[in-house]
């Protein structure tokens, strides 16, 4: 399948999120959230000095979005930026990745160790809750390296990337917005799951940041298609006018030597299946 550059010229993309008939995700290579159309028109929405990463919005229409460096989560409202959530008392570490579900729960990951440190010392890491009022705390224990996190249509299903597991966790979501009911959704030996979408048929696909590559599985571990991209990918989202693009975000790596290139990108394909 061929792809096609939306925009280029980015830092490091991450946490695409289709909304409101455009494109949002965040350039922490650059420090900026930006929007951008279908045919590449492009706004900036916010500045994020400590570096932005996940994105999404409560039932009110307020942007959140993770500050990675000083582990908080900001709410925008309007032109107005104001802390939603300090998760200093549980990330020591980046935060990153973020999924906010119909009722405006928060679902945020943290690192647990830093990607800069050679040799690398994986070490578990937390699935952090953030309520709708902005109280925090800790919903899932335990995982490599939490990233991509996506709940469910019905609200009652949680998956999250664990990077250093080699795999995809689900979770049961409870009225409260608690997790329970642990379970492997997807075994992904070789490979290093970094954000993720849900499609209407319950499929998710997967940045593999290792194989340069998005794959599309199944519940159980069934790798559909397999998109090869050249270059890391980093993440992925399903929108347009039909739900049918997926949007691949593409950079030559995440050490700051690499983002300093601006060579980062996102493109789009066209899937079968819409988000």
């Amino acid at each position: 399948m061929d792809s096609t550059c939306l925009i280029g010229g980015l830092g490091f993309s991450e946490g695409p999120r289709w909304h409101g008939g455009r494109l949002w995700f965040s350039d922490f290579g650059r420090r900026v959230v930006r929007a951008v159309d279908m045919v590449g028109g492009v706004t900036e929405v916010l500045e994020v000095p400590a570096r932005p990463s996940g994105l999404g919005w409560l039932p009110d229409g307020s942007l959140l979005v993770v500050s990675m460096e000083d582990h908080r989560v900001l709410r925008l409202e309007g032109d107005q930026v104001r802390e939603h959530a300090d998760l200093s008392d549980f990330a020591a570490f980046p935060c990153n990745d973020m999924a906010v579900d119909a009722r405006g729960n928060a679902y945020v990951g943290h690192m647990g160790f830093s990607l800069l440190d050679q040799p690398l010392r994986p070490k578990p890491a937390s699935l952090l809750l953030v309520r709708p009022d902005g109280s925090a705390e800790e919903a899932a224990p335990d995982l490599l390296f939490p990233n991509g996190v996506v709940v469910s249509a019905d609200g009652a299903t949680l998956v999250v990337a664990e990077t250093f597991g080699e795999r995809l966790t689900a979770f049961d979501v409870a009225a409260d917005g608690g997790l329970s009911g642990r379970r492997t959704f997807a075994e992904l030996p070789g490979r290093a799951p970094d954000g993720i979408c849900l499609d209407r048929t319950g499929s998710i696909w997967v940045a593999d940041a290792r194989g340069r590559a998005c794959l599309r599985v199944r519940e159980g571990g069934e790798v559909t298609d397999v998109i090869s991209t050249g270059r890391g990918c980093y993440a992925c989202a399903l929108g347009g006018p039909d739900g049918r693009t997926l949007f691949l975000c593409l950079a030559d790596g995440y050490h700051p030597r690499a983002m300093q290139k601006n060579s980062g990108s996102i493109e789009m394909i066209r899937v079968e299946h819409p988000g």
